[in-house]
């Protein structure tokens, strides 16, 4: 029976969970969620592809005193107002052609309630919970308390607001517990950090030591938030109830089948998020999980903020890019290229609208669409079924591939979308140097030859451009009369050219035009 057990976990999928942050909903979408979640986005669809078991999740942060405080400016319900907006976020899924699993909120009595009370009352049990006084000061933007030194001017650095002064009862974890065990966590990769310099700087902070953190707010304050399990007084601080949610969404209270296959006894547990809440993730969280008795994440990939033209985003300057109104103009194909390919990972980047239109028209438009375009109106002629293929051009196929997976690997999505560009640009060459549209009329056996080279290009191309641009990457299979994909794998088999019916049909990414 346990050779039998042995045997049938070596033929299981590997299992691949992924998640975003969970931002607040005091207000709409804005492009910087929209790469977090674009990034997490291609490494689901990523794993699936190699043939995975992969669970991913999103959701929303619908408690705190942001919300509160909005709510009572408007005259309704915290609820409305996470009814609101919360919506926004689960549209993203088609607005973005997004492939999440699960979609949480906060306000969840079904299923997240149970799963936070839970880990609180765990934290409770390992003696990591503590009532005393506080006073502080803290920033509602942030929904965090902020330490003299880490203000800017007297000002939170990242809302440019001054903290309110805070005196109040609450509960507190001890943090200050865990920084060494963090520090060497850290120190060994066991939780890894992308990009490594992330890991520099988190580290910095924990070998300072780390003090104890407010866990809870009085009810009297803030009564929008879970309750605090055996005290009605008191409803749970950010820390419980948002973090949380990456194993509430797997049923976490009950132990459930989810939460065993993807956290437990998962192979990969990924989250995604921004350099702003860095400390909540490689801090707080970890040391949360470790009082709690429950598994680690392995990594976490950290992207950088999204300025607009060099600036940072404004209402007031009028430079706030709306994901909506990007993909209602472009599409949403050319803003995922556009994310996924210029925002180096793990750094700040900027969006530029000369430069989408750039990248546009020179990747998508020409080296993609062009190259398609102008390949299949040819091969759609050709009668000739070549038994080999120029091996040159395959080589850098192949080399393209390597490349591409080691980047996947390593979570640098930039630079496996900049790979295939690469490769593009060098079939482009290709056509240019060999002539098809000569050999047409001169040489049938090398157009055949050269023609079929091309559509292995494009083949390869239309496979591992899935997680970047799926629906742009289904429309290119169709045109080379290939089935949807479902697994690297299987796009790996020898095709019978003669049996295929590609066709041009309309361009895949018809050219901007600008004025001059």
């Amino acid at each position: 029976m346990l050779l039998f057990s042995r045997s049938l976990s070596l033929l299981m999928p590997k299992t691949f969970y992924v998640t975003t942050a969970i931002p607040y909903v005091n207000s709409n979408p804005h492009i910087g969620f929209a790469l977090e979640i674009l990034e997490a986005d291609a490494l689901a669809r990523y794993h699936r592809l190699l043939g995975e078991d992969v669970r991913f999740l999103t959701g929303t942060d619908d408690h705190g005193s942001k919300i509160y405080k909005l709510a009572q400016s408007e005259g309704v319900t915290p609820q409305e107002i996470c009814d609101r907006y919360a919506v926004k976020f689960e549209e993203l899924k088609d607005l973005l052609a997004l492939s999440n699993d699960d979609f949480i909120r906060t306000t969840d009595q079904k299923r997240h309630y149970p799963g936070a009370q839970e880990l609180w009352r765990r934290l409770v049990k390992s003696g990591d919970i503590y009532k005393g006084n506080y006073e502080g000061l803290y920033c509602s933007g942030c929904e965090a308390y902020l330490t003299e030194k880490e203000l800017v001017d007297g000002k939170c650095p990242t809302h440019q607001t001054a903290p309110e002064k805070v005196s109040e009862e609450n509960y507190f974890f001890k943090l200050s517990k865990y920084s060494k065990q963090l520090e060497q966590i850290l120190e060994e990769n066991e939780y890894e950090i992308v990009p490594a310099f992330r890991k520099t700087e988190i580290l910095n902070v924990i070998k300072e030591g780390l003090r104890d953190i407010s866990f809870s707010r009085p009810r009297s304050v803030l009564p929008w938030g879970i309750p605090v399990p055996d005290d009605d007084e008191q409803v749970m601080y950010v820390w419980c109830d948002a973090l949380s949610n990456y194993i509430t969404a797997l049923d976490f209270a009950k132990d459930g089948k989810l939460y065993q296959k993807f956290w437990v006894k998962g192979d990969q547990r990924v989250h995604v998020i921004g350099k702003d809440i860095v400390r909540f993730h490689v801090a707080i969280w970890p040391a949360m999980l470790l009082a709690a008795g429950v598994p680690l994440p392995h990594k976490i990939l950290i992207h950088g903020f999204v300025t607009s033209n060099g600036q940072k985003m404004s209402k007031s300057l009028g430079n706030v890019v709306d994901p909506q109104e990007m993909v209602s103009k472009y599409g949403v194909d050319a803003l995922r290229y556009y994310l996924l390919r210029e925002i180096p990972v793990g750094k700040d980047g900027d969006f530029n609208l000369t430069r989408f239109v750039e990248l546009f028209n020179s990747d998508l438009a020409n080296n993609l669409g062009n190259l398609t375009n102008r390949v299949l109106a040819l091969l759609t002629k050709s009668k000739e079924f070549p038994k080999q293929l120029d091996q040159a051009l395959l080589d850098q196929v192949e080399k393209t591939e390597k490349a591409y997976h080691e980047h996947f690997a390593k979570f640098e999505l930039h630079l496996a979308t900049e790979d295939l560009v690469k490769l593009l640009v060098q079939a482009n060459q290709y056509v240019d140097q060999q002539k098809p549209w000569e050999l047409a009329k001169t040489d049938q056996g090398r157009l055949g030859i050269v023609l079929w080279s091309l559509y292995e290009v494009l083949r390869k191309v239309s496979g591992l451009l899935m997680p970047i641009m799926p629906g742009a990457a289904g429309r290119l299979r169709e045109k080379l009369g290939l089935p949807a994909l479902e697994t690297f794998k299987a796009d790996d088999q020898k095709l019978d050219y003669a049996k295929l019916t590609p066709a041009a049909g309309t361009p895949l990414f018809p050219r901007i035009e600008t004025s001059k």
